[in-house]
């Protein structure tokens, strides 16, 4: 069955993405622990990060680290945290989340709800420091 982040590939599930290329795709998670919460993850439904072929994790690790130097442009933040956890979805994939506090980047405290609008302010934002 394919994972939820291979339906958002395919366009069966919408989402606020920041970037895509032929391989990869970078969009906000619903369910983010800040405002401006990426997820970026290979096109490829493969479960773990670590199966990825040697270029696609490289190639993926450069299209995150574009995407986080937009993200910290347009969400003013301290640092970037990025976290690979690979537990909530079976899909490889990095989180890069806007941190002010290392609390910013506890998987543990609730999720915060943004209302769509403003996600896609956020998208866009982020988008346009590509």
């Amino acid at each position: 069955m394919a994972s939820i982040f291979t339906k958002i590939v395919k366009g069966e599930i919408p989402a606020f993405k920041i970037a895509e290329d032929e391989n990869f795709l970078a969009f906000l998670d619903v369910f983010p622990l800040a405002k401006g919460h990426v997820l970026v993850i290979p096109k490829q439904e493969i479960d773990s990060i670590f199966d990825l072929s040697d270029m696609d994790y490289t190639n993926l690790w450069l299209f995150a680290k574009t995407t986080a130097k937009a993200l910290k442009m347009a969400m003013p933040c301290k640092r970037v945290g990025i976290a690979v956890i690979g537990l909530e979805v079976p899909h490889a994939h990095i989180h890069l989340i806007p941190l002010q506090t290392v609390e910013d980047i506890n998987f543990s405290k609730p999720k915060l709800i943004v209302e769509r609008f403003e996600m896609a302010e956020i998208a866009e934002k982020i988008k346009a420091e590509l």
